[in-house]
């Protein structure tokens, strides 16, 4: 029986427009009735997570940061796991070279030290994922989405952190061009040791200590309830999910998910327009 439901969110919990739907509201409340925890499992840090989330009126424990930090319903923190500051400088370096843009998160906020070129990515992001819309409008949604994320826009990302005594929690890159220019990058940072690096996007890596999971922390929040494996339902759509959804005895991989992700689930759901995880939670209670 399945006591503890993860979620994903971009991609699987939200729709593009980056709400919960009403359905998946719904089944998540109609899964609590019935006694079954609900966490959210999600790259975002807790500024950007609670957007999303707290329009929906969904008050759950969460993994962010792909498991780099934890907290439980009322938002207190339970573990964090940071890269170390002379590892984030050496990957900072790295990523510099490489000419790619990148964020900083630690617990309390996200750096960046370029705007214009954030906003430039996520235009690029939002064009990607509603056909027709014009450049001109891609760029004001996100100028407009940029009002609400709350990113702090620094000179100098590195005497910040020494600063303020900060620790990062997570680190992403984004390349426009895609896969080609990462995967070179990627491998660069493989072999520095002590770092998982994945993706929930094309044109992104996400980099994280190495014990900064998804499914390392979904199976310690698990096993601190006295839930094993088998209890556990996990859903997602990309590869920053997969230690969770190899993790999960009970696992979805979400219709609009890419290929390789449907092959490690054991279930594939509906995309996230068509509310899988919905369809996906009312299958187990019906079972």
């Amino acid at each position: 029986m399945i006591k503890l439901i993860a979620s994903d969110m971009d991609g699987t919990l939200l729709n593009d427009q980056m709400q919960v739907p009403t359905a998946n509201i719904e089944a998540i409340q109609k899964a609590q009735a019935q006694g079954i925890e609900f966490i959210t499992a999600t790259g975002r840090g807790m500024s950007h997570a609670k957007i999303s989330l707290d329009e929906a009126n969904i008050h759950v424990p969460m993994i962010l940061l792909n498991g780099a930090h934890v907290v439980n319903a009322k938002r207190e923190t339970i573990f964090t796991i940071p890269i170390g500051k002379k590892k984030t400088f050496e990957v900072m370096d790295m990523l510099e070279d490489a000419g790619l843009y990148y964020e900083i998160f630690t617990a309390e906020h996200v750096y960046s030290s370029n705007q214009p070129m954030r906003i430039e990515f996520f235009s690029e992001h939002i064009l990607g994922k509603v056909p027709g819309m014009s450049k001109k409008m891609a760029i004001a949604a996100s100028s407009r989405h940029l009002s609400l994320t709350p990113i702090t826009f620094v000179k100098d990302i590195r005497q910040t952190l020494i600063d303020k005594k900060e620790e990062v929690l997570k680190i992403i890159a984004f390349d426009k061009d895609g896969p080609e220019q990462l995967k070179e990058v990627t491998g660069k940072l493989e072999k520095m040791g002590d770092l998982a690096i994945a993706a929930s996007e094309l044109t992104n890596i996400e980099i994280n200590h190495v014990n900064a999971q998804k499914g390392i922390a979904l199976k310690q929040f698990a096993e601190e309830r006295g839930f094993t494996s088998d209890q556990v339902m996990a859903l997602g759509d990309n590869f920053n999910d997969v230690s969770m959804l190899t993790y999960a005895g009970t696992s979805f991989a979400m219709g609009n998910a890419a290929p390789a992700i449907k092959k490690i689930a054991n279930n594939v759901t509906d995309t996230n327009e068509e509310n899988g995880v919905a369809k996906a939670i009312d299958r187990i209670l019906s079972e």
